[in-house]
């Protein structure tokens, strides 16, 4: 699972490691095309999910991301058609729900940055615009889901509330802003637990929004501490902050941070689920939580101009060391994913010890961003 060399130091390897991205990403190009990818299982191919499903942005998203890096054409040719792609299930029966920011900030929000394309921008407020219909006014969520789930909100949707933030920015109107603000301040007080915990679901009364219960979702139990949920709350809360400069946001990234860090195995890429018993003689990992919450980290890293700043990036660079040199498929030419030992959906039973295409996502961009990328988009 290592590249050429087991690598200790991020600052002197990350040109190595960036051009095991590239190699990597060219023979994914050459594979998964235009292919809509989730997971990747023991035979190492990528599926091929429905347009509409809400990872479908984050293929397209490393190719924007390498061609911004690289300048190379190809990639952007290759990724250019994929907003418009997205964007045409509007017009038709659809699965698009609050995960639209997963969808369009790494394809129009990105190719709009890049290119200045009208009708990127025109899709990424229409996508904006779709989000904030989600708005429960009663209890300040955005609703998660679709079918009879209406009081249901998750931690994910943390993460795309960039596309608000970015909406506002760009039209000068501030009600996306508003929604995104109130969102993120019942998130700071109903999901984040006293010990920096995260719950992933919590059901609401969509008519009065009184908070009923906690559900456990993809973790262990309503009250666990499933990893990739507290990623999602670091990387969420940390854009929140970048975006509105309130403390608040701050000061609970910070406190999910200390709890993820000091629940962290001894190679610093997180348990599926930190409080979930082991009652099978394992708990699988999750190397997209580690991922995500590098790359957030980095986000904090930048914000945070003092002694914790250096410690969150410090914090980063160890998990994308062992990441990179424990959990990739650089010595699997017939592997499509970039990371392995990645989990779903554990209580499920669905995708577990699998590559995902979210994990191999934020590990590009965080890679990236220690490069000196600077086109955020989430």
């Amino acid at each position: 699972m290592r590249g050429d060399d087991e690598l200790n130091t991020l600052d002197a390897a990350v040109s190595q490691v960036w051009e095991q991205i590239q190699r990597k990403t060219n023979q994914m190009r050459s594979v998964i095309g235009a292919k809509s990818p989730h997971v990747a299982g023991e035979d190492g191919r990528y599926d091929d999910m429905r347009i509409d499903w809400w990872t479908s942005g984050f293929w397209p998203g490393i190719l924007w991301i390498v061609y911004d890096m690289t300048q190379d054409e190809d990639y952007k040719h290759a990724a250019w058609p994929w907003d418009e792609r997205l964007s045409k299930h509007f017009l038709e029966s659809n699965g698009f729900d609050h995960d639209v920011g997963f969808q369009f900030l790494p394809t129009a929000v990105i190719k709009y940055k890049l290119t200045g394309d009208a009708d990127a921008l025109r899709r990424g407020l229409s996508a904006a615009n779709y989000l904030a219909g989600r708005f429960n006014a009663a209890g300040n969520f955005i609703r998660a889901w679709n079918g009879d789930k209406y009081g249901w909100s998750i931690i994910d949707t943390m993460m795309n509330l960039s596309l608000l933030f970015w909406a506002s920015e760009v039209s000068g109107d501030p009600r996306f802003a508003h929604i995104a603000r109130r969102h993120a301040d019942m998130v700071v007080k109903e999901f984040v637990q006293g010990d920096g915990a995260v719950h992933h679901i919590l059901r609401f009364d969509p008519l009065t929004g009184e908070r009923v219960e906690a559900l456990g979702g993809q973790g262990a139990a309503p009250d666990s501490a499933w990893s990739r949920g507290a990623a999602w709350a670091i990387y969420g809360l940390a854009n929140t902050y970048r975006y509105t400069k309130d403390a608040a946001y701050l000061e609970a990234a910070e406190r999910v941070v200390s709890f993820f860090l000091a629940h962290l195995p001894e190679d610093h890429v997180p348990l599926w689920d930190f409080r979930a018993p082991d009652e099978t003689g394992g708990i699988p990992r999750d190397s997209s939580a580690g991922a995500i919450a590098a790359s957030g980290l980095l986000e904090l890293a930048d914000l945070v101009h003092t002694d914790s700043g250096v410690q969150y990036k410090a914090a980063a660079e160890r998990i994308l060391m062992s990441l990179y040199n424990q959990y990739g498929t650089w010595d699997r030419s017939g592997h499509e994913a970039i990371l392995l030992q990645a989990t779903g959906h554990k209580p499920a039973g669905q995708n577990v010890n699998v590559s995902l295409i979210y994990g191999d996502y934020f590990f590009v961009e965080a890679i990236a961003k220690w490069k000196g990328w600077k086109h955020r988009v989430f």
